[in-house]
């Protein structure tokens, strides 16, 4: 069964140190669907203006996504960002944010998308993400984004949505904002606590700190695991880089139907979407991943792995 995504699809003007470019193709469900792509089949639900075209489309009808379910509104505006990156590509200032369509979007799933067993709630108001996760009731594995602003003016929403999820991805300093907890580990323990006052629900088991240029980090009820970011001499523009991780993570888990969610599944999850986000930042917005190859991504990952493991014995230290 296919992965449903929901969420923003957009158009994107972004400045950094190493140029720019003027409204090209972005969103996080465009991102997160590119990237989860490589591991299954992708149904995005989302909206679109009429200055959306067949072009934007084709660049997801060629990695064989779903994309029956975008709605083009008569008379609309695609959802337009534009922003600006210094040389701490960590940090970003908005410039214009123009909703558009987004504004009252109502996700329309079709019978397809709510046969899904898998399903990301992206970055939309958590109350729209409740009532996607309803229709979506047996669905094996649910995962949320979120931001600082639903955190701010609707933090109790979106608590009942985390609490009816299987994994929640933030990065560290949303998480701490959520639970007001002083560090991340804590702050993960605090969510891995949450669960629904009702219902056969079972609230979350898995959560993900998004670091930025530092990686990621893993807390389950069983331990803790962390990954760097993959280093990289040339890094051009981050945007969609959280999402296009949550598309290889999630993407990586719905490609094991049968797995358990072991701690060793979710690791190798971790590495896929560390090196599918690592691609993303090479070059503006989808450029990159959608012309990437999937030999590309196992390369990568030998290298990951490489850089990432050691063996031997710790010395037996005095004192």
């Amino acid at each position: 069964m296919p992965i449903t995504v929901v969420g923003s699809i957009a158009f994107d003007s972004v400045k950094t140190p190493f140029g720019g470019r003027e409204r090209m193709l972005g969103g996080a469900a465009v991102h997160f669907a590119l990237a989860a792509s490589f591991f299954d089949d992708v149904c995005v639900v989302g909206p679109v203006g009429e200055d959306f075209g067949e072009e934007e489309l084709a660049v997801m009808r060629r990695r064989s996504i779903d994309v029956s379910d975008v709605e083009r509104v008569p008379g609309g505006k695609t959802f337009f960002w534009r922003g600006e990156y210094g040389w701490d590509l960590n940090s970003r200032e908005t410039l214009d944010t123009q909703l558009g369509v987004f504004e009252g979007f109502q996700p329309k799933l079709s019978e397809r998308s709510r046969a899904s067993d898998v399903l990301f709630l992206a970055n939309i108001q958590p109350d729209l993400q409740r009532d996607v996760r309803a229709q979506l009731p047996h669905a094996r594995f649910v995962a949320l984004d979120s931001m600082n602003l639903w955190i701010d003016i609707a933090r109790d929403s979106l608590v009942a949505a985390i609490e009816n999820v299987d994994c929640v991805i933030l990065n560290d300093a949303e998480l701490r904002q959520l639970t007001g907890r002083p560090n991340l580990v804590s702050a993960a323990r605090e969510v891995l606590s949450w669960s629904p006052s009702s219902g056969e629900a079972r609230g979350p088991s898995v959560i993900v700190a998004k670091q930025g240029e530092y990686g990621a980090a893993l807390i389950t009820a069983h331990g803790f695991f962390a990954l760097p970011a993959y280093p990289l001499e040339t890094v051009i523009d981050p945007t969609g880089a959280g999402d296009t991780f949550a598309g290889g993570l999630v993407g990586y888990i719905a490609a094991h139907p049968g797995r358990e969610l072991s701690d060793e599944l979710l690791r190798r999850a971790m590495a896929h979407a560390t090196v599918l986000a690592s691609f993303n930042v090479e070059e503006f917005g989808t450029e990159r991943i959608a012309r990437l190859t999937g030999q590309e991504i196992v390369a990568r990952m030998h290298d990951l792995q490489a850089m990432t493991q050691f063996t031997g014995a710790p010395l037996a230290l005095r004192g």
